[in-house]
């Protein structure tokens, strides 16, 4: 190892390169620096310099990673977690660590989930900051760049699916929090309930009525609507909304169904006038997922909070945790 040749690189000139990377714009990053503009053009060509390339080229539509860039910048994230890793303490005391870990999770999970952690996590860390954020078709991205910390989302048990337990993006790790299955929303007095009680509940009654859906990492289609595609059959979607409460507001007022994970339904029949139906035919179950990147494996603040999440949803579901896998890691 050249010593003296690291000796003379400004670290912060690599944390630099990793914000212009995400953000591929120079009025972005240095807004998220909290620096001027002027200032990060200068350690861009500082960054061109020592590096010996030019590394981002301007566009009509921000900069663009040169070759060179991008190979850095698969590089980059692991080697600054050590990094940054290389400042904190030995062990971890959760009654006084300030430290802040941040969240993203799927809508559902915050009601079914976050309230049975997150009160014995901040009562045994009092100091930690946790932020928190709505799961989307960027989050595996973020994971796996240093963004979040930790996902929860809901991730199908169908082989099939594209984003199977199974084959999760490389460097990602899981843990099985959870499984759940999936069941009908209806309002109170609705047809088909006296249906359900004349045994007359079955497939062809359920595509027979209009659906509510929710939207999900962008999509109008779940792994539902794939299954009955396969099936030759299809659901008639006349409603599309962006979250669950909306949904559950939704079929309260009208005759649509909502279909969705029972541990929300629970939650919803609480707060709308709405009666559970059982899915009226086989379909997977439903894997509540915890999800980490691999570099975080030894970190023992990220261990004490990854126990923490698993032991309270085991006291809560009754489902221990299964143990925790890496993924694609060699």
């Amino acid at each position: 190892m050249h010593l003296d040749k690291l000796a003379r690189l400004d670290l912060n000139l690599l944390v630099i390169l990793q914000v212009l990377l995400e953000e591929q714009s120079v009025t972005r990053a240095a807004a998220r620096l909290n620096v001027s503009q002027s200032a990060l053009s200068k350690s861009l060509s500082r960054l061109r310099e020592t590096l010996g390339d030019p590394l981002f080229s301007r566009t009509a539509h921000g900069l663009k990673p040169s070759a060179h860039a991008l190979m850095l910048g698969q590089k980059l994230p692991p080697l600054l977690q050590e990094v940054y890793q290389l400042t904190l303490p030995p062990g971890f005391d959760p009654a006084s660590s300030n430290r802040s870990f941040s969240f993203a999770m799927v809508e559902s999970a915050y009601e079914t989930l976050i309230p049975g952690f997150i009160g014995p996590l901040l009562a045994q860390a009092p100091n930690l900051r946790i932020n928190s954020y709505m799961w989307s078709e960027k989050s595996i991205s973020d994971l796996q760049l240093g963004q979040i910390d930790f996902g929860i989302d809901g991730i199908d048990l169908q082989p099939q699916s594209n984003f199977h337990i199974d084959n999760l993006p490389e460097g990602i790790c899981h843990q099985t929090l959870f499984t759940d299955s999936q069941v009908c929303l209806v309002r109170q007095g609705h047809p088909l309930l006296a249906l359900h009680q004349a045994g007359a509940w079955n497939i062809d009654a359920y595509l027979g009525v209009q659906h509510v859906q929710v939207r999900c990492e962008g999509s109008d289609w779940w792994a539902l609507d794939y299954h009955l595609a396969e099936m030759g059959r299809q659901r008639s979607l006349c409603t599309t909304v962006p979250d669950f409460y909306g949904a559950a507001s939704v079929c309260a007022h009208t005759d649509l169904v909502f279909t969705l994970p029972e541990s929300f339904a629970r939650h919803a029949i609480k707060l709308y006038p709405l009666v559970i139906l059982p899915l009226p035919f086989d379909f997977i179950p439903l894997a509540y997922v915890l999800l980490w990147h691999q570099r975080n494996n030894a970190d023992p603040g990220h261990q004490w909070i990854r126990d923490i999440i698993c032991q309270s949803v085991s006291g809560a579901f009754g489902q221990p945790a299964t143990p925790a896998a890496g993924l694609n890691s060699d």
